[in-house]
């Protein structure tokens, strides 16, 4: 019979791909609990930071924003859209799309909790949006 994982907070681990700006955790991933088809863990954007231009692949990512309004930045059309958010709010993030995470005009830092449909945090670096 398969057992359950307790990961405490202070377990989680940096060890993970990172963007400038930002700072992720790993909670659940294959390294950490033998995840096989999901990753989650937490990113951390400090007051008056934004992270640099990325996406997640191939990877659908969840996010619930735990503290802070941080704002998720995209382009569609050639048009830069915000999406400013509240502690409670929820973001889906579909695969490839790339974007920002603003805690820009901020003066407390934002949490946000993350799940991916991937077992590894896939992170591209992107010179721009």
């Amino acid at each position: 019979m398969a057992k359950l994982f307790h990961v405490s907070s202070e377990e989680c681990s940096a060890g993970t791909a990172q963007t400038a700006g930002m700072t992720r955790l790993a909670a659940l991933s294959g390294d950490s609990v033998g995840s096989r088809a999901i990753w989650m863990g937490e990113t951390h954007v400090a007051p008056g930071v934004a992270s640099g231009p990325h996406h997640h692949g191939e990877s659908e990512t969840g996010i619930y924003v735990v503290a802070g309004h941080p704002e998720f930045i995209y382009s569609d059309g050639g048009s830069e859209l915000r999406v400013r958010t509240k502690p409670g709010d929820y973001i889906y993030i579909p695969p490839f799309v790339h974007h920002v995470e603003s805690n820009a005009h901020s003066d407390e830092e934002a949490v946000v909790v993350i799940a991916r449909t991937t077992q590894e945090a896939i992170v591209e670096n992107l010179e721009a949006l």
